[in-house]
Formats: structure tokens, sequence, C-alpha cells
């Protein structure tokens, strides 16, 4: 009856939002339910082609991708799609960022050995190059495209390195990186949010959503 009543008032109050909901109701209430939904009433469901959770759950509601759902249940099963299912795509590893004592930061010009944890790497065909801090590598992006081959960060929590073009950025928060304000890194959008919540962070945003004005604004 709880759960029921939680999710008429989500219904209402966050229609096609990500629900702010205490992780073990999800785990023990939510995730199975929706699991069991998918299992039953839902054709094969390709998690990885959207960029949120709200143009996920709007698509599933508008293309009727399962049997008759009610509210509740299309909140459960989208819950279950987008931190477990999304979660246990299989992504690319890539190796841990390391600097040699050596190298500098292009932008400001501090070593990169001192940061560990903040390096950053664009490695463009024929050169790469390191940055102190995300914020510093999409100052440096921005005037310089061309030629780019992949564009490396960390995830905060895990120090695992990520693909910049499908990670979660945070925005705002009380962490301060070597050149203070940061860009904070995710590899999911869960992470991302408790970290939002922790660190009383502003918004969190995908790498095609940085803009030149969001980067700079983190001097101010």
């Amino acid at each position: 009856m709880y759960i029921k009543l939680f999710f008429l008032l989500l219904s209402t109050t966050f229609l096609f939002a990500y629900p702010n909901i205490s992780q073990t109701i999800k785990e023990k209430k939510i995730y199975p339910m929706g699991k069991k939904i998918y299992q039953k009433r839902c054709q094969e469901i390709d998690v990885s082609i959207y960029k949120s959770y709200e143009l996920m759950q709007e698509n599933l509601k508008k293309n009727s991708m399962c049997k008759s759902l009610s509210s509740e249940h299309l909140e459960a099963l989208c819950l279950y799609l987008w931190d477990i299912k999304r979660e246990s795509i299989e992504s690319k590893t890539y190796p841990k960022l390391t600097a040699s004592k050596d190298e500098k930061c292009p932008v400001c010009g501090m070593f990169l050995y001192k940061y560990p944890t903040w390096i950053s790497r664009i490695n463009y065909k024929e050169k790469s190059f390191g940055f102190d801090g995300v914020k510093d590598m999409m100052k440096y992006y921005f005037e310089n495209k061309e030629g780019i081959k992949e564009i490396l960060v960390q995830d905060y929590y895990t120090q695992n390195t990520l693909d910049a073009t499908k990670a979660f950025f945070v925005l705002g928060s009380d962490v301060y990186g070597p050149m203070g304000n940061e860009l904070i890194a995710f590899k999911s959008e869960k992470s991302a949010r408790h970290f939002l919540l922790d660190h009383r962070a502003k918004e969190i945003l995908r790498f095609d959503e940085l803009t030149v004005e969001k980067v700079y604004q983190l001097d101010e």
C-alpha cells in the first residue's frame, strides 16, 4: 500500500523526471517489480540509445513498447531499466590515466603528476595532451576539435577511466580541483545524482551539453 501511494504521488509530481527515492526502497521493492514487468510484459528494449532517463520514460509511454502499464508500473520499469539493465551493458575499458613528471597542462601549466586523481586527456591521431581537470580540458577542446581520437576522464568515485562523451558531469559542487571549481565526472547518472545531493551541486550535464559559457562560468 505504501509503495502504491508513493508512486501515485511520484507520478503526479515528478512526471518524466528521475525520481529521488531511497536506495533501500529501490533495491527491495522497485527493481524486482520493474524486472518482473520487463520480462513478462515488454518487447526487447535497448536502453543504451537513450541519453537521459526522462527521454527513455517518455518514449516508452508514447510508443507502447510494453503491454498497458499503470503509472506506478511504468515508473518501476523505467527505474529498473535505467539503474540496473543499463549499468549491466558492457562498455569499453581504458587504462589508468597517468602522466610523466615533466608533463604539464597546456592550459594552466601545472605539473599533472601532482594531481593524479584529476588527470583527463585528449588523444589526437598523432599526439596526446593531459590536463589537471576536466575544466581545463574542455577549454582546450573548444579551441582544438580537429583530429580527436578519444577524450578520457576519470570517474570521481572509482577513478576508472571513462569515455568523456558518455560520462555525466556535475557542476557547481563544493568539491574543488587543482584549479578551483570543477566539472566532476561520473560513469552513471545515478552516481552523479548522489554526488549532486551530497555536495550541494547545481546541475548534471552530458558531454554534448557542455558549452563554452558553462565551462568559463566555473571561474567566476
